[in-house]
């Protein structure tokens, strides 16, 4: 696994989000992101960062970003995600892993003794240009909001 650093530039990738709309890395130039990596809709560690940084998503708003969720869910799954818990930033609907794979964040994970490949929890903030400023990589589910504000 090959994760994305501080300096890289955003690769190119190709996705579409919760509503169905096409979106390519080229739409996050000119605009400062904040693109976090989660493992699966409605699960109670995902759940519980989505809605935490729902809960402060004004404040990254002005602070001048915008937020990307991201996660190997269907568009249909990532959609009853957003509506059932109020989430009013774009979710990506990546199936095929190629903005996982692209940022670095797919590979081997451990939990309860068993190895099995998937998503590290992981965000990057990018600036406007499209590089990576910083990358958050032990996640707090329940307060990660203020992790990335400390970072801003």
């Amino acid at each position: 696994m090959d994760i994305l650093k501080a300096g890289d530039k955003v690769p190119q990738f190709k996705t579409i989000d919760q509503n169905g709309k096409a979106f390519s890395q080229s739409q996050l130039e000119g605009k400062k992101t904040i693109v976090f990596f989660y493992p699966r809709a409605n699960t109670p560690g995902c759940t519980a960062e989505a809605c935490n940084l729902r809960d402060h998503y004004q404040e990254l708003k002005s602070a001048g970003f915008q937020l990307i969720g991201v996660s190997g869910d269907n568009q249909k799954k990532q959609k009853n995600f957003a509506d059932k818990y109020e989430l009013s930033f774009t979710l990506f609907a990546d199936e095929e892993k190629e903005v996982i794979k692209a940022f670095g964040v797919w590979g081997p994970k451990k939990f309860q003794g068993r190895e099995y490949e998937g998503i590290h929890r992981t965000t990057f903030i990018i600036d406007d240009k499209g590089v990576v400023e910083q990358v958050i990589g032990k996640v707090k589910t329940k307060d990660h909001a203020a992790q990335i504000l400390a970072c801003l």
